[in-house]
């Protein structure tokens, strides 16, 4: 008796301690392409902004009531239109790399306000200031003025507002934020010495008086790592004095860096700071913030990133960013972007309820240049994205498929011609010119390919991204149920002259030859660890 009691208390706390590492938060916050963050608390509800680019809609506003959970709720905006850049142009150019970059999320009176600038010059690089009254929208633009490089806009206690760019800039803004207010350019802080690399990433808040500005900071010299660093002053307009908050690195992965703190409602301190992971992207992570002599020490005790960190609020439900799909409601999910603006004609979720329908929209090359390619972040550890495809409408020339999207990308395609519908895994390379990123050409290497008996097929991709992997495997299936591997092992990147963004599940469709066709998405799978 005495030796079950035993055996069943031990069980008891083994489920105990599965069910407590179960709530935890397990870092990375989420192992999924989020750089860029600012993350505020509102009615302790926390809600987060990152940059996506060149896809859209984009700013993607995301929530959570615990810090483990994530959904996105809103986009600040459909589409841009400041140039026919935003719809692949062939001739003008795309924005790879471009687009909305580090946007600054502040809620103020009642109203959350978005700042950000896409990465540009000239007008398209104006900055853009949105509104709403709730971060589920609608969001409305209220203003355009001059560039601000990765910017914090700041409301303070006075109602001035101002914004924090650059390396120590800043300017104040008009009461409406219709545009700066003229002579009010001020530069708060002097680079150091030893400043010699990277030095922004501005994330501007106000604790118990005192001014905090935040930053990422590299040098490039042997033996230095990234590292977040912290400007801090009694007045707004300095001066500040630095400190260095956090220099770590974790989970085999380099030194972390740019980010910002939050407050709970409760008043418990949160460092969402993000690390570099290769091919998956930017991936944030969730530490304390523990205020020290006055600073926002970030880490553990020691300094370091802890693996677990306790939610913010037990018992939430499951939420992510990224789902599975059957594509059955009427309208496409917050957890789809399409690269670059979408041709709005040229898709459907009536034309066959229960599918996605992709329609041919123009003639193209490749796939950097085909319009509708509708992605999704992919996730690690390691993770697999299925797409059951309906190819029965296609037309000569026509090209279909799933991508492991990024400017190197892993690709299975499906290309009909005559009458013969062909399978192959392919390896392609963009190559964009500096500067309007234009697509000059794009290398294609095809590893296999093989004849398919059938208009269905299932594509399949899988993911693996734990240290020094970022491998890519690729396999197709007649029934969804029996897989044959296809193409080889392949190496993915993350580049930053080309795409400058984590690794994406890609579905496309694209003519080469003419008009007319369409393919059918019966539902995309995603699972991931």
């Amino acid at each position: 008796m005495k030796q079950l009691f035993l055996s069943v208390l031990l069980m008891g706390n083994i489920a105990f301690a599965v069910s407590a590492k179960a709530q935890m938060v397990e870092n990375p916050m989420i192992w999924a392409d989020v750089p860029d963050p600012d993350v505020i608390c509102v009615d302790d509800c926390f809600y987060m902004v990152s940059t996506t680019m060149h896809l859209m809609p984009g700013v993607p506003i995301m929530r959570s009531k615990d810090l483990k959970n994530w959904e996105t709720v809103s986009y600040v905006v459909d589409r841009l239109t400041d140039s026919p850049k935003y719809d692949l142009s062939p001739t003008a150019g795309t924005v790879y790399g471009r687009g909305q970059w580090a946007t600054s999320l502040k809620y103020h009176h009642g109203k959350f306000y978005v700042l950000f600038a896409p990465n540009e010059t000239g007008a398209m690089g104006d900055t853009y200031i949105c509104e709403a009254e709730k971060a589920e929208g609608p969001w409305r633009i209220i203003s355009r003025m001059r560039h601000f490089h990765d910017c914090s806009l700041f409301f303070d206690d006075d109602d001035r507002v101002y914004v924090v760019y650059g390396t120590g800039e800043m300017m104040e803004l008009k009461p409406d934020l219709s545009d700066v207010i003229e002579g009010t350019y001020k530069r708060i802080f002097q680079r150091e010495a030893d400043e010699t690399g990277l030095l922004e990433g501005s994330r501007m808040i106000k604790h118990n008086g005192k001014y905090y500005l935040l930053m990422i900071s590299h040098v490039f010299a042997p033996g230095r790592h990234r590292r977040e660093v912290c400007y801090r002053a009694d007045d707004i307009h300095g001066p500040y004095e630095k400190k260095t908050i956090l220099e770590a690195d974790y989970g085999g992965f380099p030194y972390v860096g740019q980010g910002t703190i939050v407050q709970s409602g409760s008043g418990d301190w949160y460092g969402v700071i993000f690390q570099d992971r290769g091919a998956v992207g930017r991936v944030p992570l969730l530490m304390p913030c523990r205020w020290i002599d006055g600073w926002p020490m970030l880490g553990d005790e020691q300094g370091n990133i802890p693996a677990q960190i306790r939610p913010y609020t037990s018992g939430q439900p499951f939420a992510a960013i990224v789902k599975s799909d059957d594509f059955s409601d009427g309208k496409l999910g917050l957890h789809w972007q399409w690269n670059h603006n979408p041709v709005d004609g040229a898709w459907s979720l009536q034309d066959r309820p229960g599918y996605l329908r992709l329609k041919s929209s123009r003639v193209v090359p490749n796939l950097y240049l085909a319009p509708n390619t509708l992605t999704q972040r992919m996730v690690g550890p390691s993770s697999s994205g299925i797409v059951e495809v309906d190819l029965s409408h296609i037309k000569d020339g026509d090209r279909a498929g799933l991508a492991a999207f990024n400017g190197h990308s892993g690709v299975l395609t499906v290309q009909k011609n005559g009458r013969k519908l062909t399978l192959s895994m392919s390896e392609q390379v963009v190559n964009l010119t500096d500067r309007d990123k234009q697509v000059e050409q794009v290398d294609e290497t095809v590893k296999e390919t093989v004849a398919l008996p059938q208009s269905k097929v299932w594509l399949r991709i899988d993911g693996d991204f734990h240290p020094g992997r970022d491998i890519a495997t690729f396999y197709y299936s007649l029934d969804g149920q029996q897989w044959t591997k296809i193409g080889s092992d392949y190496k993915m990147r993350f580049d930053y002259r080309r795409l400058f963004m984590g690794s994406k599940y890609a579905i496309f469709y694209y003519a080469t030859s003419r008009l007319g066709g369409y393919v059918d998405i019966n539902q995309f799978e995603v699972t991931y660890e």
